[in-house]
């Protein structure tokens, strides 16, 4: 079968799903990824016949995304500040946003720091950072056992240590305790969000690491904050991933737990998406 005529069915049988545009972009991608051609493949060589060996991968991708399940899924990664992270549907597929908090972070943590990226899931902040600054000690926290043992198994060098706990229950002491840099993106999506949402989204990505009650929904940053307070130690920073519809009230949530410098960031869209923050020495643990 012709590539090209390939493509051609592929982004007909995806629009209705996808639209035209990001439908051509999936599929090129998909492409890309099983055959190892660049994204163009198909104009510069019109006569490119697909290997017979790699077609029925090609087809069986495209039935999986037909029912709506994330490419990242079907491919088994995710591109992160220019590593592929393997994702699956224990994790949530990382995001280009949180690609800013990880170069935030970076240039402020100190040598040889500690590093506490809480609801770590796929660990690519954790794995970011302990990649990016040889010698910082990372530690991720998930309560999701499939979560962590994706997390685990993403490199072969040596990186961060992964450990279960609950977020929302502040422990009296944490191993690697006290820490330089915490990092965060809890859920953060209100359960009356989810009509807004893409169905590859609702339909796949792991409503654990998503959602939030609408009658709480910064519960979890009431609970970050708590293990800044604790956790961090004098001097140090954090920065957490938000809801950019909460900015403000956010941001109150760690004012209100007597953190200081609290300062809320845009992404590279514009939208309100990172709250940043110091410990001072006056708090109690």
């Amino acid at each position: 079968m012709l590539l090209s005529q390939f493509i051609a069915d592929a982004d007909a049988s995806l629009e209705s799903l996808y639209g035209p545009r990001e439908a051509a972009g999936i599929v090129k991608r998909l492409c890309s990824d099983v055959l190892g051609v660049p994204s163009y493949a198909h104009i510069v060589e019109p006569s490119l016949e697909i290997d017979e060996g790699k077609l029925p991968l090609l087809m069986d991708a495209l039935v999986r995304l037909r029912s709506g399940e994330p490419l990242q899924y079907v491919t088994g990664f995710q591109e992160f500040r220019g590593r592929r992270f393997k994702v699956n549907p224990s994790v949530l597929i990382p995001r280009p946003e949180t690609e800013e908090l990880v170069e935030w972070a970076v240039q402020r943590i100190p040598a040889g720091g500690r590093v506490l990226d809480l609801c770590t899931g796929s660990g690519c902040i954790a794995w970011s950072i302990a990649l990016e600054l040889p010698g910082t000690v990372v530690t991720g926290v998930d309560i999701s056992d499939e979560a962590l043992e994706t997390a685990r198994g993403q490199f072969n060098s040596p990186g961060p240590e992964f450990l279960k706990a609950d977020v929302l229950r502040l422990p009296d002491s944490f191993p690697g305790a006290p820490f330089d840099m915490l990092t965060a993106n809890p859920p953060y999506i209100r359960e009356s969000e989810k009509s807004q949402m893409h169905t590859n989204v609702l339909g796949h990505e792991p409503a654990l690491a998503l959602f939030v009650p609408d009658s709480d929904p910064l519960l979890f940053y009431r609970a970050v904050a708590a293990w800044a307070v604790r956790f961090l130690a004098a001097g140090g920073s954090g920065i957490v991933e938000f809801n950019e519809a909460l900015g403000e009230e956010t941001a109150a949530v760690f004012a209100a737990a007597g953190l200081r410098n609290v300062e809320v960031l845009k992404d590279f869209r514009g939208a309100q998406r990172f709250v940043c923050f110091n410990k001072k020495e006056s708090i109690e643990k």
